[in-house]
């Protein structure tokens, strides 16, 4: 059996529903309203049939959120995500080169990178090349002053941490926004790009091996076998054409206000709601959320 779980919060009514259900039966006739996690705001049909096929029928209905996946496992107990743009709101290196007055210039070559046009540990280099001589104080101001969470992050992190899930955030930026990021949202582990410094300045290169699209998967990888876990226990998300490899190794692969290039190859886009949406996706009632501040 298959589970499509139709999230709108606040706007889901029985109207909806009964929409959806009569979408869904093109592909299985004895589709069926199987519960409400929420009233009003999320709930689940019950099929059998091509889970594509689901998809593409339901992808009709407007202004909300649906995920489409096999009844077990709902819950998964590895949680992987991107940083920029996902479970932050800014493009770090794009915030940082506005200290040194070349944001325009940064900000063109990530939008292409994450569009997928350019090779990305050729955009990150170049990037960075241009932070060279910035004061390294300048990344504690560039946290302090414009680097906030995206909606109902902490809330899924702290929630799938109680369940028993892990959690990894791992991120083709770099690990002085990503470990203070992580902790403060509660993941278990971070994973990211080392900028380098001397004298207190910025020296414009990377240290050590970039974090890639190759290295992402390869991360999630690590952390799934590590854990003794399948495929299918993995959640990931993430926004960008570097994200596509982690995505589709996922059993559940989301996109998150999404590049084109990873929207077209995810399982599910979260386009209307904050990322606590995916603890409905996960069958978890609000009243069992942990309420992050």
């Amino acid at each position: 059996m298959a589970i499509a779980t139709l999230i709108a919060a606040g706007r889901l009514d029985d109207r909806l529903i009964d929409r959806a259900l009569g979408l869904l039966r093109e592909v299985d006739s004895q589709a069926s309203f199987a519960q409400w996690i929420d009233d009003g705001d999320a709930a689940d049909l019950r099929f059998t049939g091509d889970l594509r096929q689901a998809r593409w029928a339901l992808s009709e209905l407007e202004g909300l959120d649906l995920f489409v996946q096999e009844e077990e496992p709902r819950f998964r107990r590895l949680f992987v995500a991107d940083m920029d743009s996902t479970i932050i709101g800014q493009e770090c290196i794009d915030e940082l080169a506005d200290y040194i007055g070349v944001k325009d210039r940064v900000a063109e070559i990530t939008e292409r990178a994450m569009q997928g046009e350019l090779d990305f540990p050729g955009a990150l280099r170049e990037r960075v090349a241009l932070l060279g001589g910035l004061e390294v104080a300048a990344i504690d101001q560039c946290l302090a002053e414009r680097v906030t969470p995206n909606p109902g992050a902490k809330t899924l992190v702290q929630t799938m941490r109680v369940g028993g899930a892990q959690t990894l955030l791992v991120s083709g930026g770099f690990t002085a926004f990503a470990e203070p990021v992580g902790q403060k949202v509660g993941f278990n582990r971070v994973k990211a790009n080392v900028l380098g410094h001397s004298g207190g300045r910025l020296s414009g290169l990377v240290e050590g091996g970039i974090v890639d699209a190759v290295a992402k998967r390869e991360t999630l990888i690590e952390a799934r076998e590590a854990a003794g876990l399948r495929p299918a226990d993995v959640l990931a998300i993430g926004d960008g054409a570097n994200d596509k490899l982690m995505v589709e190794e996922a059993g559940l692969g989301v996109a998150y206000r999404a590049k084109p290039p990873l929207a077209e190859v995810a399982d599910a886009r979260l386009d209307h709601h904050g990322l606590d949406a995916l603890l409905w996706a996960q069958g978890i009632r609000r009243k069992d959320w942990v309420q992050a501040g």
